[in-house]
């Protein structure tokens, strides 16, 4: 048996019984085994970290798409309560410099103060078959499609007359249809 009294070679070097390998040089290397684990591992972490990253665009123009629908429904529920006619009128090519507004809701009383400005200024919006979008005094109002559009994304917000404003289910943030 080794000891660490003067003159023995293996100080601190203990024979595996199994294996007949020294401890110390079992200990320099890793077995095949953890290494295929922690590259598993690090390939797991990183496809969850890639796939969780979002495109800026995309989150901001749902954010916009979420914000413009909840402007229409309280500018809507608003015309219907006053009994006045109310329309949304999208700017187009307006000066932001010059202090022009994005948007603006026409028709509702001066108590009322929607916002006109995008949150992103490089956001645009276009409405599908008209110049301006009829939001009451009737409860039923005619089948809209609205479409935003950020740099190279566009989302569609829709209502059927009845119901709210809303992105379509199947629909997600896209590339520009031709």
């Amino acid at each position: 048996m080794p000891t660490s009294a003067p003159g023995n070679r293996r100080i601190g070097a203990f024979v595996c019984a199994s294996t007949g390998l020294s401890r110390a040089r079992r200990a320099l290397g890793f077995t095949l085994i953890e290494l295929m684990i922690v590259v598993a591992l690090v390939g797991l972490a990183s496809g969850l970290v890639a796939l969780s990253i979002r495109d800026p665009a995309a989150t901001r123009l749902e954010q916009e798409g979420a914000r413009l629908a909840a402007l229409l429904e309280s500018a809507r529920a608003e015309a219907r309560a006053s009994g006045l006619t109310v329309r949304w009128v999208p700017g187009q090519g307006l000066d932001a410099a010059a202090g022009a507004d994005d948007f603006r809701f026409v028709g509702l009383p001066r108590s009322v103060v929607l916002p006109t400005r995008w949150l992103d200024s490089a956001t645009s919006a276009e409405i599908i078959g008209s110049r301006t979008l009829l939001l009451g005094p009737e409860p039923l109002i005619g089948a809209q499609r609205i479409v935003l559009r950020l740099a190279d994304r566009r989302l569609e917000l829709v209502t059927d007359g009845l119901g709210p404003f809303a992105v379509p289910t199947d629909a997600t943030p896209s590339e520009p249809r031709q």
